[in-house]
């Protein structure tokens, strides 16, 4: 196109692109392939098209955007404040216990046994969101768009944040680690540098952006009872919330919340099979795409798939964590953000993240051909190649087959 002839900084292509009143979506995700720069949040913009959000006619844009966010809110009324409200208004009155509802009653309909069960996932979700990018200080920031819903002085109901704080039932939360992913994190990254108590507490009327992760988390597990919360989908919702909240544009950054929300709700729609345990010999499910890392490394480098094969070294050793987390931890957040522009624009997403491992593995063949059992599981439990350009130039080439 003309605009590639100027110039000036890649983001012209986009804003030409992004100009027009019926998005091409194509065209985008050909230039969304090589990356989509920050300035003028080009990239927000970009993902939430991407990720099937935001309507390719940009005319149905603000009404669009208005109903989902007021469809956010009612959420969080219903999910968040309203159990809140019913919890403060019966620690208030101390109505008669021989009522229906009270917190003993074994009825499993009943609104407590909901209540208690909801807050071992809370639990588990409030762990993990503490723990998101600890190298980084950004989740550990104040927002400067805090709920104000939840926030409101005048409410004398149960935040999530109390919830978390007198929730005394020590979670026996089931242990819902599948093999493989009992250390969701690679070793170098954080070794427990927070523990969760050193955490200090913003102010009330404060909100630091990993209580928004929680939230959006929480009511995702409520709305999807199905799967509701495991472990690592706090590693999938960080990147996007950190994408928006950061977005430079503040008209969009304001409603960071309510717009990860959907875009997480519809990329999990794509991934969440690989989340589920019944499903994980199916088709979809979780096995299969590791295996497919190895049938994938079969066909383009038979001497390593041979070599990893005799060293029984197995895909679910570190794929498991490559691909139900997208990468999210063998890299850093600026590298794992480059990846997901590809990955998001590439039609068949899941499909190039095969691609992906499988070029990581290429990549360190010599090495990994040199060493034996030991030095090769460290290599691909913490990845050693930091350049990401590298592996996305090297599936690229993969996926166009030399």
């Amino acid at each position: 196109s003309f605009s590639s002839h100027m110039n000036d900084s890649p983001g012209n292509e986009f804003k030409v692109a992004l100009s027009e009143e019926k998005l091409d979506l194509n065209a985008l995700r050909e230039l969304c392939f090589s990356g989509i720069p920050f300035e003028g949040g080009i990239r927000a913009l970009c993902w939430k098209v991407l990720l099937n959000y935001l309507p390719l006619d940009q005319t149905m844009w603000d009404s669009f955007l208005k109903k989902q966010r007021e469809g956010y809110s009612q959420f969080l009324k219903e999910m968040i404040i309203q159990p809140g409200i019913a919890k403060a208004n019966l620690g208030l009155s101390r109505e008669d216990v021989t009522m229906e509802d009270h917190p003993l009653n074994p009825n499993p309909e009943s609104k407590w046994n909901n209540y208690f069960r909801d807050n071992e996932v809370l639990l588990q979700i409030d762990k993990d969101v503490r723990r998101l990018y600890p190298d980084m200080a950004f989740f550990q920031w104040p927002t400067d768009y805090p709920c104000q819903l939840i926030l409101d002085p005048q409410n004398d109901y149960e935040t999530l944040r109390c919830r978390v704080e007198q929730t005394t039932l020590k979670a026996q939360t089931v242990d819902r680690n599948r093999s493989g992913v009992t250390n969701v994190s690679s070793p170098g990254k954080s070794l427990n540098l927070y523990p969760s108590n050193e955490y200090e507490v913003l102010p009330n009327g404060c909100e630091a952006h990993w209580e928004v992760v929680e939230r959006i988390l929480f009511i995702y597990a409520k709305l999807n009872p199905g799967i509701a919360y495991v472990q690592g989908m706090n590693e999938v919702v960080g990147p996007l919330y950190y994408t928006f909240a950061t977005d430079p544009n503040d008209k969009w950054r304001e409603h960071a919340e309510a717009d990860t929300f959907f875009c997480f709700t519809n990329l999990m729609s794509e991934n969440r099979d690989m989340f589920i345990k019944s499903l994980d010999d199916s088709q979809c499910g979780i096995t299969y795409k590791m295996e497919s890392v190895y049938s994938m490394l079969k066909e383009k480098d038979m001497e390593l798939y041979i070599k990893l094969q005799e060293q029984n070294i197995k895909p679910q050793y570190f794929t498991f964590r490559w691909l139900t987390l997208l990468l999210s931890q063998e890299f850093l957040l600026p590298d794992v953000i480059r990846i997901w522009d590809t990955l998001f624009s590439d039609q068949d997403r899941f499909n190039f993240l095969i691609l992906v491992c499988c070029a990581m593995l290429v990549l360190i063949r010599d090495q990994l051909l040199a060493g034996d059992f030991t030095i090769n599981m460290r290599l691909l439990q913490d990845y050693p190649i930091s350049d990401v350009h590298t592996i996305l130039a090297k599936a690229k080439e993969l996926q166009d087959g030399s």
